[in-house]
């Protein structure tokens, strides 16, 4: 199946296996919109089968990555919700990041400008965060009088940056600029904006060329291990690892090593 999104730009480049998508509302920072949302969902959903793609590049058109919902297309209509209304809007925005998360394609999110509000929960779903030095990222909910607990910012925040530095980042709702938000953790790497594209895409490519499989599970078993004790961690580790060494990748990486070159990877 190919995307053909309408809210945003999508590219595969099918030598590298790098599935590009671009929020492309520049003139609003990448707000988001109920479209937005349902197509981001969709897209995450197809490409975790989608043949040929074996990683996925996130980023925003223009000076900011995501700066969240858009006031007028989305907050100021949802005053006009009753409660079951509200609950079936903040359904679809969790239901976007299930999907990042199930996603089984590595995600590195290209972080340019603001990163506020659900683009923050976004960028923090991403595998892989590289960061321009102009993204300075918030947590915005409490300053609207929400709970920073949304789209599960709540449950991804503390396992990126500690306890202790999430109840800060969710309860204040404060901005924080690349080079704190790369001492904390958040962010991989922090680029100059003028090679931060470059960078983003050459970790995707980088990805890319990984053995898929094996990427894969780590992803899962890395999410999936957060609520194991050490003893159900263990067993499904010394499992799906006996699974990794009957992929062909992994004789590949053997045979590449004897033969002195660079595996080839499935």
């Amino acid at each position: 199946m190919t995307l053909s999104p309408k809210s945003f730009l999508y590219e595969h480049d099918t030598e590298s296996g790098v599935a590009t998508i671009t929020l492309n509302r520049p003139d609003r920072l990448n707000a988001l919109t109920f479209e937005v949302y349902e197509e981001l969902r969709e897209a995450f959903v197809t490409l975790d089968q989608e043949p040929g793609v074996r990683s996925v590049l996130l980023t925003g058109a223009g000076r900011a990555f995501c700066s969240g919902g858009d006031v007028e297309d989305i907050i100021g209509r949802l005053f006009d919700n009753d409660y079951r209304g509200l609950l079936e809007f903040t359904r679809k925005t969790g239901a976007l990041i299930l999907a990042m998360l199930r996603c089984r394609r590595p995600i590195v999110g290209a972080l340019n400008g603001t990163v506020a509000g659900a683009g923050a929960v976004i960028a923090s779903a991403c595998d892989v965060r590289i960061a321009s030095e102009h993204a300075r990222i918030a947590y915005l909910f409490t300053k609207v009088g929400l709970s920073g607990a949304d789209m599960g910012a709540s449950w991804l925040l503390p396992r990126i940056v500690g306890l202790g530095k999430a109840m800060e980042l969710l309860m204040t709702g404060d901005f924080i600029d690349a080079d704190e938000a790369y001492r904390i953790g958040l962010y991989n790497r922090v680029i100059p904006q003028e090679h931060h594209q470059e960078e983003a895409l050459g970790w995707a490519q980088k990805l890319a060329r990984g053995p898929s499989f094996g990427l894969e599970v780590t992803k899962k078993l890395v999410l999936r291990e957060a609520s194991m004790d050490l003893e159900s961690a263990m067993a499904a580790e010394v499992e799906i690892q006996a699974a990794c060494m009957e992929d062909p990748n992994f004789r590949e990486s053997y045979d590449a090593f004897v033969e002195k070159r660079k595996p080839q990877f499935q």
